[in-house]
C-alpha cells in the first residue's frame, strides 16, 4: 500500500492510501475491504491530476485504477475504442495515433485516466467547436457497491450516464468508457501565434479566429496593469492535412525534489511574464508543431507541481458568462494585479455553447479564466473572496476538479443539479471535495 498520493496541488495536504486493482473483479473485494466498517468511504484514484480535494476520499483510502488499463475492443474502421478506466492519454494516444485517430477532446496534459477524464469531463482548446469529453462517450460500464456492475449511456440508464459524466467519481467506480475518437491524416499541428496588447484585444482575436479554428487559448500576462492589463499571445491551431504519423519524441526535463519554499514569487513571477510576452518579437508567427508541443507542453516538466513547495498551490479556475465575460474578466485581472501576487499558468479561453451531457459540467457559453497561486492561507482567503464574489454576482462558476475553496453556499448556487447526483451517488464513494460543498 502507498501512502503518499496526494491532489496535483498538494493542498490540501491529505496523503491518500493507495489499494490496487488489476482486473474488474478486484474491484468489489477492494471496496468491501476500504469502504467497509473498517473505513466507511473510498474513491476511485486515477492518476491524481485534480488540482484539490475532489480526488481525495474523506477516509484518505482510495482505489487506485492505474492496474486497469487495457483495450477493451477497438473497431478502427470507425473510431470507436473501448478501454479500461486507467488507461492514460499519453497511453492511448501511442496506441490510436499510428492507426489516424486522436482524442475529440483533451486537457493539457497526457497523464490522465480515461475514467478520470469523464468523471471530471474535461475541456480543451477546443471546446468551441468539439464540447467536452462527455459528448464523444457512448457507454460507460460502473461498479456501484449495491448493484454490481451497470452499464449506462445516453440509451440506457440515462439519469446514471449524466450523474457519472461530470460526477467527479460519486456514482460508482468506472470501470469501462467507449469513446469515439476524431480522425487525423498526420501528427502535426498547424498553429498560429499571435501577440495582444489588452483585454480587449483578446476578445477581437477570439471572436474573429475561433470559428475559423478547432482549436484556440490564449496566455495572458497576470501582473499587466493600466491599459496593458490583460495582454498576451493567443494561439489557434488545427490538424495539418499533410505529413506523417509520428509519435512525439520530445525530451523530458524534471524538478527532482520540492524545495523548503516556493519558487514562484513576485520576481520570478515578473520576470517570466515580461519574458514570455516579448519572446515572440512580432505580432503573427505561423508554425507547424508536434501535438505533444500543442497540447502538453507542461509535460515537458515532469513534476513541475514541485516548484511551488512543500505547501502546494491552490489553481483558480472560474468561468463567465458570456454577456459579463469582458467587464468581469478585466474585474478578475485587476485585483489579481492588485493582490501583488500571480500566476505563470494564466489562461484565458472562450467556451461555446456545445452543451455536454452531464449534470456537473464545469463549462458554459462564456470566457473561463484559470490561475495558479502559491498555497498562502490568509493572503490565498482573502483574494479568492474578491475574486469569488466578481464570479458569482455575474452567475459564474468555479470548477469542481481544480477547486480546494469553494463554499457550500457558492457550490449549490452555481450547480444546481448538485441534489440529483448526491440521490446517485455510491454509498460507498465520498471525497473530500463533496463532503466540503454539500455539508452545510
Amino acid at each position: 500500500m502507498n501512502k503518499s498520493l496526494l491532489s496535483w496541488g498538494r493542498y490540501p495536504y491529505q496523503p491518500q492510501t493507495a489499494h490496487s486493482v488489476f482486473w474488474r473483479g478486484d474491484i468489489p473485494r477492494v471496496i468491501d475491504r476500504v469502504a467497509g466498517p473498517s473505513f466507511e468511504s473510498s474513491l476511485a484514484y486515477g492518476m491524481g491530476r485534480s488540482y484539490g480535494d475532489s480526488c481525495l476520499s474523506v477516509s484518505n483510502h482510495v482505489v487506485l485504477m492505474q492496474g486497469m488499463d487495457k483495450i477493451v475492443d477497438a473497431d478502427w474502421h470507425n473510431g470507436v475504442l473501448t478501454a479500461e478506466a486507467g488507461l492514460t492519454f499519453d497511453q492511448l494516444i501511442k496506441i490510436i495515433l499510428p492507426r489516424g485517430w486522436f482524442l475529440p477532446v483533451t486537457p493539457g496534459t497526457c497523464f490522465v485516466t480515461l475514467g478520470g477524464a469523464v468523471a471530471n469531463d474535461v475541456h480543451g482548446k477546443n471546446h468551441h467547436s468539439m464540447g467536452t469529453i462527455g459528448r464523444h462517450v457512448k457507454q460507460i460500464l460502473l461498479y456501484r457497491s449495491q448493484e454490481g456492475l451497470v452499464e449506462c449511456s445516453p440509451q440506457e440508464n440515462q439519469d446514471l450516464f449524466a450523474a457519472t459524466i461530470g460526477g467527479l467519481g460519486l456514482s460508482g467506480i468506472i470501470v469501462t468508457v467507449k469513446i469515439q475518437l476524431r480522425q487525423i491524416k498526420t501528427s502535426s499541428i498547424t498553429r498560429i501565434g499571435r501577440r495582444f496588447s489588452c483585454i480587449d484585444e483578446f476578445f477581437a482575436l477570439s471572436s474573429e479566429y475561433d470559428k475559423r479554428h478547432e482549436y484556440s487559448v490564449a496566455w495572458i500576462d497576470c501582473l499587466a496593469s493600466g491599459k496593458q492589463t490583460g495582454r498576451g499571445r493567443y494561439v489557434v491551431g488545427d490538424h495539418s492535412d499533410r505529413g506523417e504519423l509520428h509519435l512525439a519524441t520530445n525530451s523530458q526535463a524534471g524538478v527532482p525534489i520540492t524545495p523548503p519554499f516556493s519558487l514562484v514569487n513576485s520576481i520570478s513571477l515578473r520576470l517570466f511574464n515580461s519574458l514570455y510576452y516579448h519572446r515572440q518579437p512580432v505580432t503573427e508567427v505561423r508554425d507547424s508543431v508536434d501535438y505533444s508541443t500543442f497540447f502538453y507542453p507542461l509535460d515537458s516538466v515532469l513534476d513541475w507541481n514541485r516548484l511551488y513547495g512543500k505547501r502546494g498551490f491552490q489553481q483558480y479556475q472560474c468561468v463567465i458568462p458570456e454577456k459579463d465575460s469582458r467587464e468581469a474578466i478585466r474585474a478578475l485581472l485587476s485585483e489579481i494585479v492588485s493582490s501583488r501576487t500571480g500566476s505563470f499558468l494564466a489562461v484565458l479561453k472562450t467556451f461555446g455553447a456545445l452543451t455536454s451531457p452531464g449534470l456537473l459540467s464545469f463549462p458554459l457559453p462564456g470566457v473561463t479564466l484559470a490561475l495558479d497561486f502559491p498555497q498562502k492561507d490568509g493572503q490565498n482567503a482573502k483574494l479568492f473572496q474578491r475574486l469569488d464574489s466578481i464570479v458569482h454576482e455575474v452567475g459564474g462558476r468555479l470548477y469542481p476538479a481544480k477547486d480546494a475553496h469553494m463554499s457550500a453556499k457558492h457550490f449549490k448556487k452555481a450547480y444546481p443539479a448538485w441534489e440529483r447526483i448526491d440521490a446517485m451517488r455510491d454509498p460507498r464513494l465520498l471525497s473530500r471535495f463533496w463532503r466540503r460543498v454539500t455539508s452545510s
